[in-house]
């Protein structure tokens, strides 16, 4: 019974560490610094910080290029490499065509640079298609939804386990649009996206994590200037600490201005002198063609434009050369960078413009900033930095962080931040959404008996206001159904060029429908207003949570008193500060609505200055404080019909990163926020009860900047995608299994001449093999790379089965030597443990004699056992099957082994046995009557003749012996007088000899207090 439950108790216990095992192996997170050349890719797992991933060729960074052919899929280096052999298959450069319709200048700039693909449109959406072939058709999301696989293959081969959650950056201009196509891209390939952050906040996140201790309360700004493949953006980043309610006072970075130019980075200087070394061709005239209208010549001279723009960073010139550049013709021309930099001189004048715009946009001197720091591969041209400097007055450019893995080191951090399997230090973040986003509604309104259309405008989130947060949008004058729209607000730090590339003003129209229901519904209370909830996560993507209409009641009857547990409650959370439950609940929310307050001022402020909005508008705090009565009069021209708020009841917690100066007011103010789902009690310090209701309203969502995949369509590209990958991994296991058999071949063949395996083997059985060797040899070359993987795992199965026994005797005879040395030391070791333990006096013996004899045993049958097979194999002709085999060998090895262990194993654990007294039944006796007869003239004194020094040190030995008339001493009475000296010591055992036989006696017994050493 006892051994059952044993093996139940092992088995929960196994049961427990696999599931513990499953569990860890999906904890790692990855991100992914997604740029338009290059992607870079960093993990976080158990055991290792942050680490940059790296691919198949062992480099840090991974071109984002995907080469689509018939039957053929290829990523990174690879499709490089292909681009020069067929570049119409190749696709790069995809980032700027995300979210977009076909009629975009960046689609048309697009078909400029690349004019080797075929760009469609969509019929539901308008967006850009690659069109391959006839039948092969990728969206730019498909494309990218390759590469994020592709990107998190490499990660998980890295990381050895699988792995699902990341963050990817994207640009910080980005819209609404550009960002749900990159979550769409994820969607496909299942990937969970933990948070969308932009390049910049990651590169800021990456710069303030290992200058930790050089934030501290005073203000630091620091601008990032990044010049990446395709775009440069400058972004002003303050660093301070600051008091959190959670975690106390941590670090915080605070996004403050931002400019940036989609169009400008490394790729327009490639493609220029790409241009440039084609003028250089045609002008040579070694041919009459013209090299530009041949793409293949076209991608040669782009690669050796890009090596020339490198070495030109460090080099006043270069020598650009193609072998075969056209009709076998090649190519070689002398670029300086003087004509380099004269041919990107209107580029270069643009280098300064995203710093005013981002100084502007802060409201920020240049003597204001402390630092300004380099990111992205552009910034490495010489002229870049040159002009940067003179823009910025300093006397140097920051560059001491890495400039192409900063973001992706920064993004990986906020992934294990955001992750439940990670624990690191806070760093809290500011991020702004760059675009302001409004609400507009429409109303009718009578004037002078004269009906009009009246156009109002509410902005919900002003340009520059922190995210995460949300906002409730309250419109007090509707009691129908109605329509409302939420679009971009003023766009005009925008160029004009800036406005047609950015696409739709308009996001969303929202239909609200079950209004006028709800009002017949509780037609009995008074209107709070239809109150519409939004949300900008992490990520800057908007969403309507909800909207719900919002009514108050009042209930007749005197107000109920609290019950005696609830004043108790309420008292015991006053003495901790508390207040009371519900004044608990919406401090909880402090944080994560105070960036709501901070925009709602600013956005109030902007209003004042149109004098129409200046009436329509009401302060936040007129609604909050309960003065419905002024919001229900009628205007004329329609006054008060929305307004915004700053708080909610129900606000989800959002792990608020952004803690806010007025987050004392706020928490007032979100005390008494009329907003619940559920009908619950409002206090009133008099007066009768009043409970609040509220209705959910059916809302029907209409997406006008670029409509989202239908559920069809996703499915669809999910299922392309996954027929892709499914072929990828039949035609890797397809070439490995035909690598395995190929090498196998080659492999045995070389094994018939070894010595070895002839020595085993005969004349006869080497040629078999040859001969099927050969045989499906031939078979490989001339129909095996057509052949299935099934059919080449069944050559392989019948050559290894055929070779089984050749490869049995050898490794046999390998093992022979160790496995046969490792038994006779054993033997060895356990005849002389056998012996050693025969040898221990019978007084002392731990062992039984069963246990000792079944070792002989063991020993005894091993040793002949040995002998005789060892000498059968001896006779038997190498040829044949061995009679001595390894595993018998290991066999008996174990068998000794567990024997040895148990009995050293018992000596260790083993108890001394008790001495038994050498007194005599008759001396017991005596001394016995001894003690009884005893008076207290025994313990009188006598004083001792004296001896002669000789005799002394036999006294000294004798000091301990018990007298004839005295008792001998007791457990109790020896514990007594050992606890006094300060350590417990058993008493030694009485007895009466000499004293040579006494000191022997003590010797005997002190070291019977020790256990003996092992054998």
């Amino acid at each position: 019974m006892e051994r059952k439950m044993g093996l139940s108790i092992w088995a929960l216990i196994c049961l427990t560490l696999v599931h513990l095992a499953l569990h860890t192996d999906s904890v790692a997170v990855m991100s992914v610094d997604l740029g338009s050349e290059w992607m870079k890719i960093a993990i976080v797992k158990p055991g290792v910080p942050m680490e940059i991933v790296l691919n198949k060729e062992s480099r840090r960074k991974t071109p984002v290029a995907v080469s689509l052919k018939e039957n053929e899929r290829l990523f990174g280096d690879s499709a490089v490499a292909m681009s020069a052999k067929n570049p119409k298959v190749v696709i790069r450069y995809l980032q700027d065509l995300l979210g977009k319709q076909l009629g975009n200048p960046q689609a048309e700039l697009y078909r400029k640079r690349f004019p080797e693909h075929q760009l469609m449109a969509t019929e539901q959406r308008g967006t850009v298609l690659y069109k391959l072939s006839d039948e092969l058709y990728y969206s730019p999301e498909e494309i990218l939804g390759m590469v994020l696989n592709y990107s998190r293959s490499l990660a998980q081969d890295f990381a050895e386990q699988p792995i699902k959650d990341l963050v990817i950056t994207v640009p910080v201009y980005f819209n609404q649009a550009e960002r749900r196509a990159i979550l769409q891209a994820a969607q496909m390939v299942g990937l969970k996206v933990l948070q969308l952050i932009n390049d910049n906040t990651a590169v800021a996140l990456n710069y303030g994590v290992f200058r930790r201790k050089d934030i501290n309360a005073t203000a630091q700004n620091v601008m990032f200037y990044d010049m990446g493949s395709s775009s440069t953006t400058a972004t002003i980043v303050t660093y301070m600490t600051t008091k959190t309610k959670d975690w106390g006072t941590q670090p915080q970075l605070q996004i403050q201005g931002i400019g940036f130019d989609r169009n400008l980075g490394g790729l327009e200087m490639e493609l220029r002198l790409r241009d440039h070394l084609a003028k250089l061709f045609n002008a040579q005239k070694k041919t009459s063609k013209d090299v530009r209208q041949h793409p293949r010549a076209m991608a040669k001279l782009w690669k050796e434009a890009n090596r020339v723009k490198t070495v030109l960073s460090a080099n006043l010139d270069h020598m650009a050369q193609i072998e075969g550049l056209l009709d076998d013709i090649d190519f070689k021309a002398k670029v300086t960078r003087q004509e380099f930099e004269e041919m990107c001189r209107d580029l270069f004048e643009k280098v300064a413009d995203p710093v005013h715009q981002a100084l502007k946009v802060a409201e920020l001197k240049m003597e204001e900033i402390d630092h300004v720091i380099l990111v992205g591969g552009a910034t490495r041209v010489p002229k870049v930095q040159e002009v940067l400097l003179k823009a910025v007055g300093k006397k140097e450019l920051g560059k001491n962080i890495n400039a192409d893995e900063a973001a992706s080191m920064g993004a990986v951090y906020q992934a294990a931040a955001l992750s439940k399997a990670f624990k690191v230090k806070p760093f809290l973040i500011r991020d702004a959404a760059l675009y302001p986003i409004q609400v507009e509604f429409t109303r009718s309104i009578e004037e002078d008996g004269v009906k009009n259309i009246k156009h109002n405008k509410r902005v919900l989130f002003q340009r520059m206001s922190p995210y995460p947060q949300r906002k409730v949008i309250t419109f007090n004058r509707y009691i129908d159904d109605f329509e409302f729209f939420v679009n971009y607000g003023d766009m005009n730090f925008l160029s004009e060029g800036g406005l047609s590339i950015f696409g739709s003003l308009n996001l969303t129209t929202v239909r609200l429908s079950g209004v006028g229901s709800s009002f017949q519904k509780h037609s009995d209370a008074e209107s709070k207003g239809i109150k519409a909830h939004f949300n900008m996560d992490e990520s800057g993507i908007l969403a309507l949570d909800r909207v719900e209409a919002v009514f108050e009641k009042v209930q007749d009857g005197e107000p109920e008193e609290e019950s005696t547990l609830t004043k108790l409650g309420n008292t015991i959370s006053s003495l901790f500060g508390g207040g009371s439950s519900e004044t608990d609940g919406k401090e909880n929310l402090t944080e994560s609505v105070q960036d709501e307050e901070e925009a709602s001022s600013k956005s109030d402020k902007d209003e004042q200055e149109e004098p129409e909005t200046q009436k329509e508008s009401a302060s936040p705090t007129e609604e909050e404080n309960g003065k419905p009565e002024e919001q229900g009069k009628a205007e004329p021209d329609g006054e008060k019909a929305g307004q915004a708020e700053t708080g909610e009841d129900e606000a989800k917690s959002e792990k608020p990163e952004t803690p806010d100066k007025k987050s004392e007011d706020v928490g007032k103010e979100e005390v008494k926020d009329p907003e619940s789902n559920k009908t619950e009690e409002v206090k009133r310090p008099k007066g009768p009860k009043r409970v609040k209701i509220s209705e959910e309203v059916i809302v029907e969502l209409e997406i006008k900047d670029l409509p989202d995949l239908s559920q069809e369509e996703m499915s669809q590209s999910q299922k392309k995608l996954q027929d892709l990958t499914d072929r990828d991994l039949q035609k890797h296991e397809h070439e490995k299994m035909a690598n395995s058999l190929e090498a196998f071949i080659f492999e045995t063949r070389d094994k018939l001449y070894q010595d070895e395996y002839q020595a085993v083997s005969t004349q006869g059985d080497r040629d078999e093999i040859s001969a099927k060797l050969s045989e499906v040899s031939n078979w490989l070359d001339e129909d095996g790379y057509a052949a299935t993987t099934k059919e080449l795992k069944t050559k392989l199965s019948e050559l290894r089965k055929l070779c089984k026994e050749l490869f049995f005797k050898v490794e046999e005879r390998r093992k022979w030597p160790d496995r046969l040395a490792a038994l006779d030391s054993m033997l060895n070791h356990s005849t002389i443990f056998l012996k050693g333990a025969r040898l221990i006096p019978e007084a002392d013996q731990i062992f039984t004699e069963v246990e000792l004899n079944t070792m002989e045993k063991v020993i005894t049958e091993t040793i002949t056992w040995k002998n005789t097979t060892v000498m059968e194999q001896n006779k038997l002709p190498s040829t044949q099957k061995p009679v001595l085999l390894s595993k018998d060998i290991e066999a008996k090895l174990a068998l000794l082994d567990r024997e040895v262990k148990y009995l050293l194993n018992k000596a260790k654990f083993a108890k001394p046995k008790p001495r038994k007294e050498k007194n005599t039944t008759q001396e017991a006796k005596n001394a016995t009557q001894e003690d009884k007869n005893s008076t207290s003239a025994d313990s009188e004194r006598v004083i001792p003749p004296k001896k002669d020094p000789a005799s002394e040190g036999r006294e000294t030995e004798n000091k301990e012996e018990v007298k004839p008339g005295e008792a001998p001493p007791t457990v109790s009475e020896t514990m007594k007088s050992s606890t006094e000296d300060g350590e417990v010591k058993m008493p030694d055992p009485l007895e009466l000899e000499s004293s040579e036989g006494i000191a022997e006696k003590k010797l005997e017994s002190n070291s019977d207090k020790h256990p003996p050493d092992e054998l």
